[in-house]
């Protein structure tokens, strides 16, 4: 563990990027494999490898209790500390370099302490029942470590290493050391979800041999947003267009005996909506992706994410929650399929094995399955949906559920984009979706080969950075909400504050906020809190101005929140650029 953090203070010591790599490297190949492995891991700002779904639970307020405990500090100390670097890890440092017993190691050995040893203490404290338990175990780890030790196995916990280190700079650390090439680590690691496995297979010159874990999400592919139908046909020569949906991005992986619904921050949400997994069953050995939506039946059309919203981190869904809010999954593109990863596979391609996909569906339409029949039809309203699956017969207390191949249309000018999007909003939904026919698709990356072209007025996915108590009415819950945006999207860190709120969510949703902030508060100042930045909120206002107020130089006017946003996280919030780009263009005039 003491190499581990000796190398992690070089990397957060230095700006250059390369020079972060040959120090990464160069670490990983003078540790033998297994600790490399796990290394790897933790430094990819995750506890356990990405296809596990495992975490440690152990939320910012534990953290401190335990550090305070462990340090014999008190809280304004720790507090004063914190205030210094705006890091968890570095204020440990700080506290625990001026306690007055050692640490408590119980065996002299240099390896004694090290990162294989850690990895199993974090498996003991992500399986321990209660915040009880899991405080013991914490309390345990960091009695026996050093500062310096300590301050990287706060890191670790949290997963905010802030050394300039990204999951990418790992990959490229792992080619240079085991002399691959970094477009194989890359691959292998999205294929795996674990980048532990990936180093392993280089370090045995096996990257070839890497295989996609079914079961196991992708990287998402991302687009890149515009404001006005012009640009949206100026990247490519044709388009495909498709509605914006108002839902939950994921991806599902499908084969005869098991359906696992996915979001877009690689959660397992498939307990969430339980009537999809059937339909889904009729699609055997597939990865989609798509958007989970709620769907208005009566209209065949898709209803606001507000109505979507009671049905996010419930694991047993009630019968009248289904009916008051039955679910559909609208798909538009196929990852994977009979055997075969479709990535590197052009976008229209996609499409065709796609609608063959549904066209087998359709000849199940007298087949015979598991707990009913499923059965075909066209749905028909402004836009034509493919077939979609619908299991049937339905029980008297659940809705029927859908699932949609979304319709695609090819505008040939930028006026009649402008009517798709006109025609997009009337169905309630947020936009219009524009996609170049030739695309690959690139996991995790924001390029111009997708864009979105939203609802007319401008919001902003964003992360609350500290939060006050309110007044009035709202005296007991923590209801104005201080919220940032990335600084770029190579530079995440740090988190630039643009604007405050206190207004759009229901009393319920602040309720369960502030239980929640209580839990992840980093910095305790009375009035105050400086929280985890884990919360997504998009919001919407009517301008942004210049403004010396936030640490971005910019304060949007008049912001208020549209809704959470649980199907992201930090790494998706929007960027100083977006902010930029939005404040130059909001006095030009638009093009229809």
């Amino acid at each position: 563990m003491d190499r581990l953090a000796s190398a992690a203070e070089a990397i957060g010591n230095t700006p250059k990027k390369n020079e972060k790599i040959h120090i990464l490297a160069e670490y990983l190949r003078s540790r033998p494999v297994e600790e490399a492995a796990i290394s790897a891991v933790f430094l990819s700002g995750r506890a356990f490898p990405a296809w596990e779904q495992s975490t440690l639970q152990v939320g910012g307020a534990l953290l401190v209790r335990v550090l305070l405990e462990v340090s014999g500090k008190h809280e304004t100390q720790l507090e004063k500390a914190y205030r210094k670097t705006g890091d968890l890890g570095a204020a440990a440092y700080d506290l625990l370099s001026t306690r007055t017993s050692p640490p408590r190691t119980g065996d002299s050995r240099p390896d004694a302490f090290g990162v294989l040893e850690v990895e199993h203490a974090l498996r003991a404290i992500a399986v321990a029942r209660g915040l009880a338990a899991k405080a013991v175990l914490l309390r345990q780890l960091l009695e026996r470590a050093t500062p310096l030790q300590a301050k990287y196995l706060i890191k670790i916990v949290t997963g905010e290493w802030r050394i300039g280190l990204k999951e990418s700079l790992v990959e490229e650390a792992i080619a240079v050391a085991y002399q691959a090439q970094w477009v194989e680590v890359q691959r292998a690691n999205m294929l795996l979800g674990d980048i532990g496995e990936t180093l392993r297979l280089a370090a045995a010159q096996r990257l070839a041999q890497a295989r996609l874990r079914l079961f196991h999400p992708l990287g998402f592919m991302l687009a890149s947003p515009i404001e006005w139908p012009v640009e949206g046909l100026a990247f490519f020569p044709s388009a495909r267009v498709e509605d914006k949906y108002d839902g939950i991005r994921a991806q599902a992986h499908c084969s005869e005996r098991q359906v696992r619904i996915f979001s877009r921050t690689r959660d397992d949400i498939t307990e969430s909506f339980p009537e999809l997994v059937e339909p889904l069953r009729a699609f055997a050995d597939v990865i989609f992706d798509g958007e989970v939506v709620a769907w208005d039946f009566a209209r065949a059309q898709a209803l606001p994410f507000t109505a979507l919203q009671p049905r996010l981190g419930r694991k047993k869904v009630s019968p009248s929650l289904l009916r008051s809010a039955p679910a559909a999954y609208v798909v538009f593109d196929l990852l994977y399929a009979n055997g075969e990863l479709l990535l590197d596979r052009p976008l229209r391609e996609r499409g065709e094995l796609l609608d063959h996909a549904f066209a087998q569906a359709e000849l199940l339409r007298s087949t015979t399955v598991r707990r009913g029949h499923l059965w075909v039809r066209d749905l028909q309203g402004e836009l034509a949906f493919e077939p979609a699956v619908i299991e049937k017969p339905e029980p008297p207390e659940a809705a029927p559920a859908f699932v949609l191949r979304t319709p695609v249309l090819f505008p040939d000018s930028p006026q009649a984009l402008a009517a798709l999007f006109r025609h997009a909003q009337a169905r309630g939904n947020e936009g219009l979706m524009i996609k170049d026919p030739a695309s690959v698709y690139t996991p995790g990356r924001r390029g111009r080969s997708w864009l979105k072209m939203k609802r007319e007025l401008a919001t902003l996915d964003v992360v609350v950075t500290s939060v006050e108590w309110g007044h009035g009415k709202r005296a007991g819950v923590l209801s104005d909400y201080t919220f940032a945006v990335r600084e770029s999207a190579d530079h995440p860190e740090p988190l630039l504050n643009v604007g405050k709120a206190y207004s759009g969510l229901t009393d319920r949703e602040i309720a369960e906020l502030t239980h929640w902030f209580v839990q992840h508060t980093v910095a305790d100042h009375g009035f105050w809190r400086e929280v985890e930045p884990k919360i997504v909120v998009e919001v919407a206002f009517n301008a942004v101005m210049r403004s010396d107020r936030h640490s971005s130089g910019y304060a949007l006017r008049f912001p208020r929140i549209v809704r959470l946003r649980p199907d992201k996280s930090a790494d998706d919030i929007d960027t100083l650029d977006r902010v930029r780009g939005i404040f130059e263009r909001q006095t030009m005039p638009r093009v229809a």
